[in-house]
Parts: C-alpha cells; structure tokens; sequence
C-alpha cells in the first residue's frame, strides 16, 4: 500500500473537510497515480468528494464504523481486519491510502511507500498527516525540484517505510 498525500509546512492535510489547497499539477499527479488502483478512504473523505461520488477509474474502498453506510459504488469495511480481508482480493492493484487523518494513522505502518506533495507555506488546518520527516522509520527517497503554482511553491517528494516488511493489508 501507498499512501499519498499533500502537506504544509505543519504536515496539516485539511481543515473543515476539504482541502488546503487546489494545486493543477497536484490533482493530476494523484489522478494519473490512482487512476487503475485501489483507494482506501474514511467516511469523511469521500463525502468531500463533488457530490459525495466515489472517484472514476479507481476501485473505492470506504472506512466506516456505521453499519447503515451504503453509499453508491463504493465498498465499505467497517475495522481493520475487514480493510485486511477485503484487499486481498486486490494483490494485483496498486493500493493507495488516500486519507484522512484518522485512516492515515491507522495504516501508515502498513505502507511501504508515501507519496508527499510538500507545500511551502502553512494554513490554517483541522487534520494532520504525521510528520515523517522526524519519524525514523520513513526515509527521503527522492524530491522533485521546486514548482509553483500562484503563490505557492511544492515539491513532490516520495519516502520508503524502512521498516516494512512486505505484510501490508
């Protein structure tokens, strides 16, 4: 499993259920990268979603502790065990973990991989991603050069959990 996300300077991912901040190049780097995969969400996600619709191209796995939760073209899993269970039948497909908070730091450790898109700057935010800058189990592997877009400057940056050890989900 992957996680990808987009950060601050605080590591902060969201504030009243929507995004930072709407960066172009952002967007479809995480559309050209799920597209084909599997994305692992909680409820609040995907209901910030336009029109609480799942995404197109991408099998869509909802976490919910409410059993009356059904919505339309989505998977539901209400615990871990049940996400575990239900992504075996995908080993084939890139998994990502795609937020918020609470299903990032609950399977983070089941990642071998993050994909951070680092933005230079802070927001006022609600939700945070851990930090694996100061995590010693997650390692810089590369970096993209400074983009921009507006006033804001990012970078892509992909780090390896060097303590997977191959048993995600």
């Amino acid at each position: 499993m992957i996680a990808i996300v987009a950060v601050d300077q605080n590591w902060a991912i969201g504030y009243r259920n929507d995004l930072l901040a709407r960066i172009p190049e952002d967007q479809k780097f995480f559309r050209e990268t799920t597209t084909g995969g599997v994305v692992v969400m909680g409820r609040n996600t995907l209901e910030s979603f336009p029109g609480q619709k799942p995404l197109k191209g991408r099998t869509n796995i909802v976490l919910s502790r409410n059993s009356e939760y059904r919505p339309e073209g989505v998977t539901v899993v209400h615990d871990g065990a049940e996400l575990k269970e239900e992504l075996k039948k995908y080993a084939a497909q890139e998994i990502y973990l795609i937020g918020g908070e609470h299903v990032y730091r609950a399977f983070l450790d089941d990642c071998e991989a993050a994909f951070v898109t680092k933005i230079d700057s802070t927001f006022v935010a609600d939700v945070y991603f851990p930090n694996l800058d100061v995590d010693p189990t997650w390692e810089l592997e590369s970096e993209s050069s400074v983009h921009t877009y507006e006033d804001l400057r990012f970078t892509f940056c992909k780090y390896r959990n060097t303590a997977f050890t191959g048993s995600s989900c």
